[in-house]
């Protein structure tokens, strides 16, 4: 009789959960479900008052980029809550689909560049200019009309599941995206529960106050990154613009960028930060490489203690970029990541 219940316990959990995430997909789904019951209907990566959120930017290396594949290697993770990608949020509302080989395009950019480009590659590469010219205006169009009931689907089956979305980064912000285009990103982002939106820094003034003034409208952040360009002032002038620009910090490459000073920066601004990203670079002195977490310079653990003794509310979030050990993959070193944060936070 024991056995029996046992057994009905388990069928019932792994149904549930599979259920749950919308996961039923097959057998190289099923044979994921241990990690997805062990965050059954809990996923849970808030580690004594700090949040550890995950960018899906981590996942790039996985199979399938859909939302929902997309879902289960956050739930696998044990994270509930993220910074989402445009590319599932999109692609899950209808985003025009495109052949276009992005390797291959920056591949000739570059021979370019060095003055390495051959006749013929000179032709190949002005039909794929006009190849992405043409793509760009069919999805800017798309992007201006598209309703959002796919984005506010999409945030009722991550919040089923038990993850919240608090940033969205899609490409719609840039120099070179229309008015209509960053309004949709707005109110996509909006109608996925984020709190900010997050773009890489444009290091053009008039853009930022732009984006800035335009986040007023609909009462959202809009959060700046930075990669090596970061300084302790890197955000000043995007912040005396609009109260609407906010900041989303890297921390790797901030040391990576040549400064010890990441506890200050964050004591500073905190008030101004609705998201870190969280890496292990060497220092500049150092070579600058991505790093397994604890092997490089970046202080992460002063830096999630700080959050912590301080109560932060700003999240974390893990950015998967060191390079994946054979036998490993994506999922498994993001609960690595998670991981380390829970021994530093214990």
């Amino acid at each position: 009789m024991t056995n029996r219940k046992n057994q009905t316990r388990r069928q019932f959990l792994a149904t549930s959960a599979t259920a749950t995430a919308g996961l039923l997909l097959g057998t190289q789904q099923l044979a994921a479900a241990p990690a997805i019951l062990k965050y059954y209907n809990k996923p849970n990566s808030n580690i004594n008052g700090v949040q550890i959120g995950v960018i899906t930017y981590s996942f790039r290396s996985m199979p399938d980029q859909s939302a929902e594949a997309t879902l289960k290697y956050i739930l696998e993770s044990g994270i509930n809550a993220i910074e989402l990608m445009g590319d599932p949020a999109e692609n899950f509302a209808g985003k025009p689909t495109t052949s276009f080989d992005r390797r291959k395009f920056f591949g000739l950019l570059r021979k370019q560049r060095n003055s390495s480009i051959s006749e013929q590659e000179k032709v190949e590469l002005r039909g794929m200019q006009a190849e992405q010219t043409e793509y760009r205006k069919k999805l800017a169009q798309w992007r201006a009309t598209v309703p959002m009931d796919k984005f506010k689907q999409l945030r009722k089956m991550y919040k089923q599941a038990g993850v919240k979305i608090y940033g969205f980064k899609p490409g719609a912000f840039g120099k070179n995206n229309t008015d209509a285009e960053i309004d949709y990103g707005i109110r996509a982002a909006k109608a996925l529960g984020a709190s900010h939106i997050t773009l890489e820094h444009p290091s053009d003034d008039a853009h930022t106050l732009k984006l800035g003034t335009m986040a007023r409208k609909h009462k959202i952040r809009v959060a700046y990154h930075g990669h090596t360009q970061q300084t302790p002032t890197f955000w000043d002038t995007a912040l005396g613009q609009s109260k609407f620009n906010a900041m989303n910090p890297d921390v790797g490459h901030y040391v990576a960028a040549g400064y010890d000073d990441t506890l200050d920066l964050l004591s500073k601004y905190h008030k101004n930060i609705y998201s870190i990203h969280l890496k292990d670079r060497q220092s500049k002195a150092n070579g600058q490489t991505n790093m397994p977490w604890g092997s490089g310079d970046t202080p992460i653990p002063e830096i999630l203690q700080l959050m912590r003794r301080e109560k932060y509310k700003f999240p974390g979030t893990v950015e998967l970029e060191y390079e994946i050990p054979d036998g490993s993959d994506a999922v498994k070193e993001v609960q690595n990541c998670l991981e380390f944060c829970r021994k530093a936070l214990a």
